[in-house]
């Protein structure tokens, strides 16, 4: 069997279950690999057989997404091509994680696709969304747009969706609380956080950033580039996780048993939906960095009630159950 899995580079949270579902997929046949996005620092262990500029945006430094940053990135006329010469008649079963050269190639070429990621799960009216309707319902939608879907989020608010895929790696990791607070908020400018925090001067705070080359310690913050065993050594000895409106990295720390507060990003609908799902489990959401910030941080780190949560580790059985029902039959050989 050959297998395609499309994987969306914006944002670490993509590859990071990537690194996870990859070697499950391995187990059933070849596995080329598609990444398209620029804005991931977390990478696989495997080769990629395809990788595409795509569509993606780009982080601010004030709590939201650079949009002229993003503009300037943005290649419409290779995306188009992209999507019209990518090969997919060779593939017995395609899976997607919410990027769109793949899916559109699908569309396009008439190929059935299906979901893996936690942006589908916003096909079901019932997955948590704030009351008023936004354009970028549309976004969710259209983005990505493939045949089957098979969702992750905080719960399992229908059928098709199942709880977060916790990676082995997070799952075998040493919990202990050493005191400090992790903090990841990419939206965010250092020195804006660094200003911030060093009011906060009784804890220790480690920040990790896309933008530090090099560790840097100001006070009692550090902030530290973003590798993936870094985040995940200091996040299982942390005291809390300081975040933004993304899903894999709240969820693992919920499933640390650690505490967790969430800023979503201003304008990325996603995110608030996000913060909505995880408030309602008792994760606290702050909106802006303001006036208010330091009397919400104190506020959270004075509160030690834990937030319990049941994500059983169950990929290996979704990923069987997938490949078994959607993949193209194999020819019974005489």
């Amino acid at each position: 069997m050959k297998i395609l899995f499309a994987i969306q580079g914006t944002g670490n949270g993509h590859i990071s279950r990537a690194r996870e579902i990859v070697p499950l997929l391995q187990r059933y046949g070849e596995v080329d690999l598609l990444v398209s996005g620029t804005q991931a620092e977390v990478s696989l262990s495997q080769p990629l057989k395809y990788q595409y500029h795509g569509f993606s945006f780009v982080f601010g430094t004030h709590g939201g997404v650079d949009k002229w940053a993003t503009y300037k990135i943005m290649n419409l006329p290779q995306l188009w091509k992209d999507m019209h010469s990518l090969p997919l008649q060779q593939y017995d079963l395609i899976v997607n994680d919410f990027e769109p050269v793949s899916a559109w190639a699908c569309k396009l070429q008439k190929t059935p696709s299906v979901s893996l990621s936690h942006q589908c799960s916003f096909v079901s009216p019932k997955t948590p969304r704030p009351s008023r309707w936004n354009y970028a319902e549309w976004l969710l939608k259209y983005y990505s747009p493939t045949t089957y879907h098979i969702g992750f989020h905080f719960e399992a608010y229908d059928s098709f969706i199942h709880t977060p895929v916790i990676r082995s790696e997070i799952r075998a990791l040493e919990i202990s609380d050493k005191g400090h607070y992790t903090v990841y908020l990419p939206a965010y400018d250092d020195k804006t956080l660094i200003k911030q925090l060093n009011k906060v001067n009784d804890v220790e705070w480690q920040i990790f950033s896309k933008r530090q080359k090099i560790p840097l310690r100001e006070g009692n913050v550090t902030v530290l580039p973003v590798s993936n065993d870094g985040f995940n050594q200091s996040m299982a000895s942390c005291a809390g996780l300081l975040t933004g409106g993304g899903f894999e990295g709240p969820a693992e720390a919920l499933y640390l048993g650690k505490k967790v507060m969430m800023i979503p990003m201003r304008g990325q609908y996603e995110q608030q939906c996000n913060a909505l799902a995880a408030s309602k489990l008792g994760v606290p959401v702050v909106h802006h960095i303001d006036n208010h910030f330091n009397a919400h941080l104190q506020s959270w780190i004075a509160d030690d009630k834990k937030i319990v949560v049941d994500f059983k580790d169950e990929t290996a059985q979704i990923v069987d159950n997938m490949v078994k029902q959607y993949a193209r039959p194999q020819p019974i050989l005489a």
